[in-house]
């Protein structure tokens, strides 16, 4: 999907425009911690940017671009915890355990 062009610094990081939490959350396995680094470098410097320009629209109508800013600051919150405080992609100490939603919010 578009980015609008305030946010085209992100472009590199579209792989993260992701629409559900179980493919952020599959996103998340599959990548390394410095991938997610680089990730939440430069998406977290913009997260209050991406707020306000997605304020502007309303949840049920959000364009395209907007969505796509969206997807990926979902995505953010996806990697800070394993950037922030567990330094690894999955939780620690969970094992095997799993859990899944079985229904995602209606966007």
């Amino acid at each position: 999907m578009p980015l609008p062009t305030e946010f085209a610094d992100l472009e590199p990081y579209i792989d993260w425009d992701l629409a559900t939490e179980p493919e952020r959350y599959a996103k998340r396995l599959a990548s390394t911690m410095p991938e997610m680094q680089e990730f939440y470098n430069a998406a977290f410097p913009r997260l209050d940017d991406a707020i306000a320009f997605c304020d502007k629209f309303d949840l049920d109508d959000l364009p395209d671009d907007a969505r796509t800013v969206m997807h990926l600051m979902q995505s953010l919150v996806m990697v800070s915890f394993p950037i922030e405080v567990w330094k690894q992609p999955r939780v620690p100490d969970s094992g095997a355990a799993w859990a899944e939603i079985t229904k995602e919010p209606v966007i």
